[in-house]
């Protein structure tokens, strides 16, 4: 090997070393952000955080506030949301990966799901103001919130489940019709359980985008103090993103502290439901 084909490969050698320590350098920069972030929140919220808090509803004062109307709003909407979106994301990918023919009218179909996964969420909020809350005359209800953060998170679960189904080698279509199955049984049978794990991861990170937005609810009009839980879909509700941000508002530091209770809250939450996906996965991985 010449001496300039040596220099040239250890300057490449050391460009990979120092991109590799910039890359753990950005990576534990940001892990400390949260991390400080995390403690804050903790150290705010966790002295208010009790049962009292938790069975509570929401008061002008301090000591007697709570979140048992924005935590049962949230469950009610994170729920119908998921019945909306899961089916619906999921069947749609099973149709453009499985179904439709790849011709014009699948490729534009796709490339504005894919331009509709950026679009702001204040932008569906605004949507659903105008189709479910006015047009249909929903009010606003749970079922209004549910199908509005429904339009929210399609695309991304849409997207996730196509390169899930994708990602299924096609030898194991091609066994299946070998021995006489039909397509839809291939489908139900074979790449369904197979791209399970990839489908679930979709819809972990589309139910964290949906369980932590603001912006779509306040546009479709959701209380920000609600002393009532909602007991059907077409009731009045909060959540707590909004509770949050109500208490975040106010000047008061009883307030702010509270509302560092509510994001602990908030995070157990989502961390609840990730480890449910997490372990249907697993247990989807395992299987297949």
């Amino acid at each position: 090997m010449s001496t300039e084909s040596s220099n040239n490969l250890a300057w490449r050698h050391k460009k990979a070393t120092a991109f590799r320590f910039f890359c753990v350098g950005v990576t534990g920069f940001a892990v400390a952000i949260l991390a400080v972030l995390i403690f804050q929140v903790t150290s705010l919220g966790l002295p208010w955080l009790d049962m009292q808090f938790l069975d509570s509803f929401p008061s002008r004062f301090p000591e007697k506030a709570g979140i048992k109307s924005a935590l049962a709003g949230t469950l009610w909407l994170i729920s119908l949301t998921a019945m909306i979106s899961i089916p619906v994301g999921v069947l749609a990918a099973v149709y453009l990966e499985e179904y439709a023919p790849p011709n014009r009218v699948t490729e534009f179909i796709n490339v504005n799901i894919a331009n509709l996964a950026g679009v702001p969420s204040i932008v569906y909020g605004i949507l659903g103001l105008a189709i479910f809350v006015r047009f249909f005359a929903l009010e606003r209800s749970v079922i209004s919130g549910a199908l509005t953060m429904s339009l929210l998170i399609l695309p991304v679960i849409i997207i996730s489940s196509k390169e899930a189904i994708k990602a299924v080698p096609s030898s194991l279509r091609q066994a299946a019709y070998a021995v006489g199955a039909t397509r839809w049984q291939v489908v139900r049978s074979h790449v369904l359980p197979a791209a399970l794990p990839g489908v679930l991861t979709g819809v972990i990170l589309a139910a964290s985008r949906a369980i932590g937005e603001t912006a779509p609810l306040i546009m479709i009009g959701a209380l920000t103090f609600v002393a009532f839980t909602p007991e059907g879909p077409m009731d009045e509700f909060t959540a707590l993103p909004i509770q949050i941000f109500n208490w975040t508002s106010r000047p008061q530091e009883e307030f702010h502290e509270l509302a560092s209770a509510g994001i602990i809250v908030l995070l157990a939450v989502l961390l609840m439901m990730n480890a449910i996906a997490v372990l249907i996965r697993h247990r989807g991985s395992k299987k297949g």
